[in-house]
């Protein structure tokens, strides 16, 4: 379905889809003019749009910190990623990639697309790394050695137990979690958040992700990539790879709500870690994330086409979520709702059926105790009442005649 059958079915998205173009473009001018600083950002921009546009939510100084501790990880992650590169090859680079970062004339031939350019490039990274303060460049290192070393371990371990996910995930995002709440400290706006909620927050957006990207990983070329759990999909099927044929479907799904579920088991600490935040601009950067992560989840939950193709949220409601996402009361309202979404699919014939009902409880009651729920509008479960035909019709057109100036605008500059 187009976008303008999109915003046909679902009228209300027009709005915040504009809102998200016009916000893309001035991301795209406020570039800094210094060569390194555009390389990054610019970068930034291209190895993910979305992040590129949430990080835009904070001040300048920890904006940068922020967007050089990203390159960095991603950096670091292309390295792990890339399947072509010899194992005696990447291990040592992972491990010493946290000295890398100080030296401007180092670089790496891997990755593809602007993955490589990135690492072709990354002097640019390694001269704003160095223009950082003290304080934000001893977070940045020392995640980035712990990160390394953690990458390094898994290239010759399987994820085999459910423990062993929780460490690779903890090495691979737990630590991001960390290290933003390192420089959060260090920017003077927040207190130190433990270890164990900022660990929680990077487990439940990269299990999502593992989730999401089974068929991507499983269809890696020149080696599938695999980080589901023997301990979890070994009650289904033989082989990892045999999840994708459609005479496993049945298990398949069993097993995606399994990992679904385990999933969930996180959601309650990012509630706690999120209301503890105190400024506004640093709770939307990890609220918007977070909401899309518990939202992903709903999607793929019970959900066959996550070994079929790409599931994710359309992207009007992806401009609603950055859009409307302010205080606790969207949170809550929004975990609430996909939370609800998600409990209205489980089958209770399914055999974690009984484990998934009493993590989404939990979080429902989380948000239930929290008496923010009656005090917001909800943007997930639908729309009551919508517009017109006539509304729609002019709403489409107007849409259509600005989309066409901004894109125009674009090509000019």
């Amino acid at each position: 379905m187009g976008i303008l059958g999109v915003i046909l079915k679902n009228p209300d998205d027009l709005y915040p889809l504009l809102k998200l173009k016009i916000a893309a473009r001035n991301a795209e001018k406020q570039i800094p003019p210094e060569p390194h600083w555009g390389f990054c950002y610019s970068m930034l921009h291209k190895v993910s749009r979305s992040f590129g546009l949430v990080i835009q939510q904070l001040r300048p100084e920890l904006r940068d910190a922020v967007c050089i501790f990203y390159l960095v990880l991603r950096a670091l992650d292309t390295v792990e990623d890339d399947t072509s590169v010899e194992t005696d090859v990447k291990v040592p680079i992972l491990i010493a990639f946290h000295r890398h970062i100080y030296d401007h004339d180092w670089h790496f031939g891997c990755g593809t697309k602007e993955y490589k350019v990135l690492m072709d490039q990354f002097h640019h990274v390694s001269t704003a790394f160095l223009e950082l303060g003290k304080n934000y460049q001893d977070a940045i290192e020392d995640i980035t050695k712990r990160m390394g070393a953690g990458m390094a371990k898994f290239i010759c371990k399987e994820v085999e137990t459910i423990d062993d996910y929780d460490e690779y995930c903890h090495y691979v995002a737990g630590l991001v979690g960390l290290g933003l709440s390192k420089l959060f400290y260090a920017s003077g706006t927040e207190d130190l958040v433990t270890d164990d909620l900022s660990n929680s927050m990077g487990l439940f957006l990269q299990k999502t992700n593992i989730i999401r990207d089974y068929l991507e990983d499983i269809n890696e070329i020149p080696k599938s990539r695999m980080f589901w759990p023997r301990q979890i999909w070994s009650k289904y099927v033989s082989k990892l790879e045999d999840l994708k044929y459609e005479e496993n479907s049945i298990k398949a799904v069993q097993c995606l709500n399994d990992m679904v579920t385990n999933a969930l088991l996180h959601a309650e600490d990012c509630l706690k870690y999120m209301s503890a935040l105190r400024d506004p601009s640093i709770f939307r950067f990890c609220a918007i994330p977070q909401i899309m992560a518990i939202g992903t989840l709903a999607l793929c939950y019970n959900n066959i086409h996550v070994f079929r193709g790409v599931v994710k949220m359309r992207r009007g409601l992806t401009a609603k979520v950055i859009d409307r996402t302010k205080t606790m009361t969207d949170v809550y309202g929004a975990f609430f709702d996909f939370s609800s979404m998600l409990e209205s699919k489980v089958d209770k014939n399914d055999p974690n059926a009984t484990k998934t009902l009493s993590r989404l409880e939990a979080i429902q009651k989380t948000c239930r105790e929290s008496g923010l729920l009656t005090k917001r509008k909800s943007y997930v479960l639908g729309n009551e009442g919508g517009y017109g035909p006539t509304m729609i019709f002019i709403l489409v057109i107007l849409f259509s005649i600005i989309f066409a100036y901004l894109s125009a605008n674009h090509h000019n500059n």
